[in-house]
């Protein structure tokens, strides 16, 4: 392999990254950029040194060092990106360098906090309220208001909670005792939230960050259009399969958005495809990349650890959605190719699938070794340090290997490095970074050998920039669960819904769907699931609802709420690629992904559907019977979804015959009494009326995907 140079090595990120987004604009050669350019290398340095335990650290101490690198990074990034100048960068450096000084007070004073946990001294308190401000700041200027001001009204609540009306009030809690509960220990600030962003998400966002510098999104699209490319509404198909595909590596919806649909939107409204629906389309599928196993998104890492069960079991319950959930999109892209008449490209100008993998078949080594690891029950921190372990040889290996001057030394090269990879689950990571400390030398010393290292280099940098938003949002919602453990407040609103389902679960799940799309409107998916989970898990699971569905449940919508409007962040950041309105992006987009509402709730009645034991279908069908029928059943439902939202089904469909379609969907999703054999009914009658209407009118055009 042999990657392309890089512009610029003060460049903080040379992938392809929104150009809305503050910190893709600190950029450049100015003496502060290259600073802030080699702070973002070594937060990722120092991230990976402790993930793979080069360095071992107190988890207390690691958690306050990541929330150091992260304010060190974001204030003056966002400074630069914005233009600051004057008193507000020096406003910038100056709460930069407090969180820093919050990080070294907790590593100097580790010890003596623990002793003197729940009796802080004066100045701990300040450390306390500097870090609070520095996170709440943080945050504001990242996310906007919205985050901040909800966690702020959970942090008033410890403050003056004992004031309210019961059975809202607490027992109250004084200034010291709240502010050493929130920025001292593992509840408040460096909570699970904290430990997660620290370890998981920050190891597989380089994975993933090296492995798109390594050519995996070329690799992606090009199997994609050899696949799909010239089949009806074509390009469509690709935007759908490679941003699953990029699902696999990154769990960045709004990520996905801005490197898959540089390429995807463009050809899409190229092909006649509406600019709002291109946009769209690549939203819904970008989003859905946080449910696409193996990585997933950050919250499958935070939801295992919360739930204290097996990563592989969250990959387990979310696998057959997923694929449902693509499955979809895929369908509904081609109802409105097919309403539209639009074609595909000409196979003369697109690629072999099979010549690109063969290619760079090398390229997927490290994510089957990653699935691997996960199945085989390794810890996901292990399973992601080997994979990011293998693409960094991957693409220092193969640059050497590319300039050794005959086959037989490259073949031997690859052995050699094939066994050293071999030698790792032995002898440990001390191997491979011998081996990697030796290509980089070899890099060094070779014609070209540069360039790689300036990659591996811009990765590092890619993956600490895309880490921020993440980072800060983790460590700000971890107040709302120290709020929640310090008062017990999730009891209030559980309660609530307990009540509720008694005696109408199906209301108790609406008036959850709510809450996480409400609280999406102004929060990011990571936050969004936190409140939802810890408010409404307990009490689905109190009215029977299988744990880890109901925190899918949650999971789920609070993903879909970034593309729900008013305030749709995944269609906002498709909105400048697609010169098209974010809002009207955002109403297509649920169009496109109203088959993704259906899913869950099914999931919910009947838990096979996420590979789940429970529910009446298992104890009649058995497990395997259960989990056939539930997803023949799920299918049915979304096709007869698609079909009504679309309007479309081997021809146009009036209001009537859309209705009926809904109708049947809406029976089949319900799990009272009879509604299955309803739902069938009706459906066998929606399509019979729809074949016989499209015979009616001469339609050629086939129903089912081609």
């Amino acid at each position: 392999m042999n990657p392309a140079p890089t512009a610029t090595g003060a460049a903080i990120a040379a992938a392809p990254v929104d150009p809305h987004d503050p910190l893709a604009a600190a950029r450049g050669a100015s003496p502060e950029a290259r600073l802030l350019f080699w702070i973002a290398v070594a937060f990722s340095v120092f991230q990976i040194a402790t993930a793979a335990h080069l360095v071992d650290l107190p988890s207390q101490i690691a958690r306050a060092v990541h929330v150091g690198f992260l304010m060190l990074l974001t204030f003056p990034m966002l400074a630069l990106a914005r233009r600051r100048r004057g008193p507000r960068k020096v406003l910038a450096w100056t709460l930069a360098l407090a969180g820093v000084a919050v990080a070294g007070y907790q590593t100097w004073e580790y010890l003596p906090l623990m002793l003197r946990a729940g009796d802080p001294l004066p100045r701990d308190v300040a450390f306390g309220v500097v870090a609070l401000a520095t996170v709440f700041a943080a945050a504001w200027a990242l996310m906007g208001p919205a985050l901040p001001i909800i966690t702020g009204a959970f942090l008033a609540y410890c403050f003056f909670g004992q004031h309210l009306p019961a059975p809202f009030d607490h027992r109250g809690y004084d200034f010291a005792q709240v502010v050493d509960h929130m920025a001292f220990g593992t509840e408040g600030l460096y909570g699970i939230p904290t430990y997660v962003s620290s370890t998981y998400i920050f190891l597989f966002i380089l994975f993933g960050a090296f492995l798109e510098r390594a050519g995996m999104i070329r690799l992606f699209t090009d199997v994609s259009l050899g696949l799909v490319g010239h089949r009806t509404g074509g390009p469509a198909k690709v935007s759908v399969i490679s941003s699953g595909l990029m699902g696999t590596i990154s769990g960045s919806g709004v990520a996905n958005v801005v490197t898959t649909g540089q390429f995807t939107i463009p050809l899409m409204k190229r092909f006649g495809y509406r600019p709002a629906f291109a946009g769209g389309v690549e939203a819904t599928a970008s989003m859905g990349g946080q449910i696409m196993p193996p990585v997933m998104g950050a919250v499958a890492f935070i939801m295992a650890e919360t739930l204290g069960v097996e990563y592989v079991e969250v990959v387990q319950a979310a696998i057959l959605p997923a694929i449902l959930y693509f499955a979809s999109a895929f369908w509904m892209v081609h109802l409105e190719a097919c309403k539209h008449g639009l074609s595909g490209l000409p196979r003369s100008e697109l690629p072999s699938a099979w010549q690109s993998i063969r290619a760079r078949w090398f390229l997927l080594l490290p994510l089957a070794v990653l699935v691997w690891f996960l199945f085989a029950g390794y810890t996901p921190l292990f399973a992601g340090t080997v994979g990011l372990a293998l693409t960094v040889l991957l693409i220092l290996g193969g640059s050497v290997a590319l300039r050794l001057p005959v086959p037989v030394l490259r073949g031997l090269f690859w052995i050699g490095l094939g066994l050293v990879t071999a030698a790792f689950l032995r002898w440990g990571i001390w191997v491979v970074a011998a081996a990697i400390v030796l290509l980089i030398l070899l890099n060094a010393l070779v014609q070209g050998g540069r360039e790689t290292l300036a990659q591996c280099r811009d990765a590092l940098a890619d993956g600490a920039r895309t880490a921020l938003p993440v980072g800060v949002a983790c460590a700000i919602v971890g107040v709302i669960i120290g709020t929640m453990t310090l008062t017990g407040a999730a009891n209030t609103f559980g309660q609530y819904i307990v009540s509720v389902g008694e005696s109408n679960l199906l209301l108790s799940l609406v008036l959850t769907m709510v809450t996480c799309i409400v609280l999406g409107m102004g929060i990011p998916t990571i936050p969004n699931y936190i409140i939802t989970s810890s408010i409404a898990g307990p009490a689905l699971l109190e009215l029977g609802v299988p744990l880890i569905v109901s925190h899918m449940f949650v999971f789920y919508f609070g993903i879909l709420a970034d593309l729900t409007p008013p305030v749709a962040l995944a269609c906002f950041a498709a909105a400048p690629i697609a010169r098209a309105s974010g809002l009207r992006i955002s109403f297509e987009a649920v169009k496109v992904a109203a088959a993704g509402f259906v899913i869950p709730f099914m999931a919910v009645y009947t838990p096979a559907l996420m590979l789940q034991d429970g529910g009446p279908l298992t104890q009649t069908f058995g497990f395997a019977g259960a989990v056939a029928y539930i997803v023949f059943k799920t299918t049915l439902a979304i096709g007869l979804w698609g079909a009504a939202v679309i309007g479309y089904l081997r021809a146009p469909l009036g209001a009537a015959m859309r209705l009926l379609g809904m109708g049947a969907a809406f029976t089949l999703v319900a799990a009272a009494p009879l509604t299955d054999e309803i739902g069938f009914g009706l459906a066998a009658g929606f399509v019979l009326l729809a074949v016989r209407r499209a015979r009616g009118s001469g339609t050629p055009v086939a129903s089912a995907p081609r």
